[in-house]
């Protein structure tokens, strides 16, 4: 089984390097689109960063690792709101729901969307304002499915569908996600992941809005000209998450303290830490801070780095197969606008 393990991480380590040997350049970013697949709009991975890549677990995992799938006992079901950089009137959505089948494994669906908001519609000749508005839509769909073995090995992939609209243009494309899990020691107490996020092909904006139409003028008069434009090539954000934690105190109480270090194919790349406590399994308190390497001070990233956030769970009964619900709450710091917030309902079934 170990071999196996071994083999495992080894491949995806290999894979996670061989998309982009300029992981983590700087001078790429911003060039990538679909920055949206790296939003997170789940409530407990917020409260630290989604550095919780070597132990999430359920409709949260979509977002974070897909290993963390299998780690469902029946059925999960997940419903998380963000309010992004409170001040931009932008919201992440997200819904999920997670089952398990009888082979060891599990299959899930997730869908998410960005809602911007209503936007002012500008224009060349009315550029205060046309009086209407317009809002783009940011939309992908997530199909998962996960498998463990002995309960030590998790492992998980993810299609995803992406897609954007604004009025008349269109880009959409697939894209995949793959993540191994592993636990050891003493009550589990050792954990180690790895995900690589958002491998797919690049996509190309189509549609109407391409098109412009214009008036030529001539000595005999003037004449209509249509002039097709070209969109440029969009890629894909990946990213390749390392992380571990361990177990500092077990038992009734639970002290979890993690590393995560993430490698972004189109911007610096991350490292950072934290501290999750569980009290009783009813209420866990969570806490990260995650930084960006060689930042520097005219280009500081949007989060200052700190999160923190909790969740309280309880029990629908009081039998000991009862329904558990949890509710999640987080918080991240952000130097612009008023940092983001994220609340979340869990539901295993």
């Amino acid at each position: 089984m170990n071999k196996i393990f071994n083999y495992i991480v080894a491949f995806m380590l290999v894979i996670g390097f061989m998309p982009d040997a300029q992981a983590g350049n700087p001078d790429r970013q911003g060039e990538a689109g679909f920055a949206q697949l790296l939003l997170v709009p789940y409530a407990n991975s917020a409260g630290l960063s989604a550095m919780n890549t070597s132990f999430v677990s359920g409709v949260e995992s979509f977002g974070v690792n897909p290993a963390g799938l299998a780690a469902v006992s029946n059925l999960e079901i997940g419903v998380h709101q963000g309010q992004y950089l409170v001040g931009t009137d932008i919201s992440l959505n997200a819904f999920g729901l997670i089952t398990k089948l009888k082979n060891g494994g599990a299959l899930g669906v997730s869908l998410n969307n960005v809602d911007m908001g209503d936007i002012v519609r500008t224009t060349t000749d009315q550029p205060e304002g046309t009086g209407n508005t317009f809002s783009p839509s940011l939309f992908n769909l997530n199909i998962g499915y996960a498998k463990s073995w002995d309960e030590k090995i998790f492992v998980g992939v993810n299609f995803k569908v992406a897609s954007e609209r604004v009025e008349d243009m269109s880009l959409s494309t697939f894209a995949l996600d793959a993540g191994v899990q592993y636990k050891s020691g003493e009550n589990d107490r050792f954990r180690f992941g790895v995900a690589l996020r958002n491998i797919g092909a690049p996509a190309t904006f189509k549609g109407e809005g391409l098109i412009f139409i214009s008036t030529v003028d001539y000595e005999g008069g003037t004449f209509t000209q249509t002039t097709a434009q070209r969109s440029s090539r969009v890629e894909l954000q990946s990213a390749l998450k390392i992380g571990t934690s361990y177990d500092v105190i077990t038992g009734v109480n639970t002290l979890r303290i993690l590393a995560n270090f993430t490698s972004n194919a189109f911007s610096r790349d991350q490292i950072g830490g934290g501290v999750e406590y569980h009290l009783k399994d009813i209420f866990v308190l969570r806490g990260g801070y995650q930084y960006e390497l060689d930042q520097i001070d005219s280009e500081l990233p949007i989060y200052t780095g700190v999160s923190a956030g909790a969740t309280f769970n309880f029990k629908l009964g009081k039998a000991a197969d009862a329904a558990k619900v949890g509710l999640g709450y987080a918080y991240r710091m952000t130097n612009k606008f008023n940092g983001t917030h994220n609340v979340g309902i869990t539901m295993n079934l």
